[in-house]
């Protein structure tokens, strides 16, 4: 869960990698999977699509028990909002979406208005603001 997880955990990304075109997606899901490389394309075992993952740079220690690094993944499930728009997330999103906009190495990101699929705040609509990254 995004919330779960701490700006130490991800702290030695060095890059996130998209392997589509984040733009257009509200959200991402995003969790902390235990993987045996710092690097590359990590292998992907769930319902739905990868969407991205973060790369470790060489001073990434693996956990002393498993061997393994801890690395954000991104991916979507066959229910979110960009394939059933107006499905169960037509307007909020699962506990572990963010908005791939506020993401970067090192950072966990956040929901937003446009995450959650609601409307501008009334304050954005007063001062004739729109979400946009």
């Amino acid at each position: 869960m995004s919330s779960l997880i701490s700006e130490d955990e991800i702290s030695h990304e060095t890059e996130l990698v998209w392997l589509e075109d984040v733009g257009c997606l509200d959200y991402v899901r995003q969790s902390l999977d235990r993987l045996s490389t710092r690097r590359g394309r990590p292998a992907y075992r769930r319902d739905g699509r990868m969407v991205g993952y973060a790369q470790l740079g060489p001073e990434a220690k693996a956990s002393h028990c498993s061997g393994t690094f801890r690395r954000r993944v991104f991916w979507l499930l066959p229910h979110d909002r960009d394939s059933v728009p107006d499905g169960l997330y037509a307007s909020g999103a699962p506990a572990e979406a963010i908005d791939p906009g506020t993401l970067a190495p090192g950072h966990k990101g956040r929901k937003t208005e446009r995450s959650e699929g609601g409307p501008p705040s009334p304050a954005m609509r007063e001062l004739g603001l729109e979400l946009s990254w």
